[in-house]
């Protein structure tokens, strides 16, 4: 049976004008908020040793990854799925000698093997600054306001920034409230569930007021102080509350310490970005580590956006685009352009302002609406 010629593998599409125009003009606008924060932009590769790129983003990544053999080296090659793990890989290879902290955004398309329930697409648009180096409360608050930016650039409103604490299961059961080494992966994974029962049949009941620690940030981060841990929270309440400190009034801020969904191999922080009108997260970020070769683990801190979102609800925007009667000079056309216009010229007689989707008509050296 052959396949119809427009008919593309599921989870895959086609951006046709003017929704493509859009797609160019979220990105940028985004892309520009992070070079003016001093982020350079670096474009991996999209495709990378099978091997290489699983060692980066951990193994138990390697079967999200769309693999195929490389005709030309006989190895297996797979298309990323997460630009994030390849900013690392350039930073501690390419540029392990840059002076730091490193900053870089990067912008690209990702493919995944398959889709998520709250996202159908198997190619998204994946955009994001890491600052290599440096994971300290400062570092994490200039990459929360950032991403707030940025998205504020592309018009999103009435966000939320969602606060977590990744390493904090690890960090009590070291002293303040003791686990057993093979009880620590139970009490997380019931922590994530939210299933107070599950923690009770764990004997992990000491972590039970984690779970009502939960929801808008001044009383959540209350409830989290007045757990008995022996101060051990401390110096993490204090970063969480200088971190939404730095982004009052811009957006709101919610807590739920114990969430560790998507923020398997982040450090300290994390957080999750939504807005009002969206389904699911527009992007996450947080604190982490990089593997070096030639040494220690190097500290990070990142975020990275999926912008498809937006630009799909997005205002397509008033584009003029002005057509020009046959014979039009050229110098006119260059002189409307330089003034903002969309210029689109007449070819031949047959040509119209309105087949062509012009908003304005050049005639008698004036731009007349359609």
């Amino acid at each position: 049976m052959s396949i119809p010629p427009d008919l593309l593998p599921e989870g895959y599409r086609d951006r046709l004008p003017p929704q493509a125009e859009v797609a160019a003009r979220v990105s940028r606008a985004m892309i520009d908020v992070l070079a003016s924060y001093g982020y350079a932009r670096v474009a991996p590769a999209m495709a990378e040793f099978e091997s290489v790129l699983a060692k980066h983003s951990g193994d138990a990544a390697r079967n999200q990854h769309l693999r195929f053999t490389d005709p030309v080296s006989g190895h297996t090659l797979a298309l990323r799925d997460d630009i994030t793990v390849q900013v690392g890989r350039i930073a501690t290879t390419r540029m392990k000698d840059a002076p730091r902290p490193l900053r870089l955004a990067y912008h690209g398309q990702v493919l995944r093997l398959r889709a998520k329930q709250l996202r159908p697409e198997r190619e998204l648009t994946q955009l994001g600054a890491e600052l290599v180096g440096n994971d300290s409360v400062a570092a994490a608050c200039e990459i929360v306001g950032v991403a707030i930016d940025a998205l504020e650039a592309a018009g999103v409103k009435d966000i939320t920034i969602d606060f977590t604490l990744p390493d904090l299961v690890e960090r009590l059961a070291e002293k303040a409230l003791p686990l057993a080494k093979d009880k620590i992966d139970a009490v997380r994974s019931e922590l994530d569930m939210k299933d107070a029962g599950g923690l009770s049949a764990l004997g992990a009941d000491a972590y039970l007021p984690l779970l009502a620690a939960t929801g808008p940030f001044a009383d959540a981060v209350q409830k989290l102080r007045a757990i008995d841990a022996g101060g051990a929270l401390a110096s993490r309440i204090r970063a969480l509350e200088a971190i939404a400190s730095n982004i009052a009034g811009r957006a709101n801020v919610t807590l739920d310490p114990t969430e560790r969904h998507g923020f398997e191999y982040q450090s300290w922080f994390g957080f999750t970005i939504f807005a009002k009108g969206y389904s699911a997260a527009l992007g996450r970020g947080g604190t982490y580590y990089i593997d070096r070769a030639d040494g220690p683990s190097e500290p990070a801190t990142g975020f990275s956006l999926y912008p498809d979102p937006l630009i799909d609800l997005a205002d397509e925007g008033f584009i003029r685009r002005l057509f020009l009667p046959l014979g039009t000079d050229a110098v006119t056309g260059a002189k409307m352009r330089h003034e903002g216009w969309v210029t689109v010229s007449a070819l031949d007689e047959g040509d119209s302002a309105a087949v062509l989707r012009c908003t304005h008509i050049w005639i008698n050296g004036q731009a007349i609406p359609v």
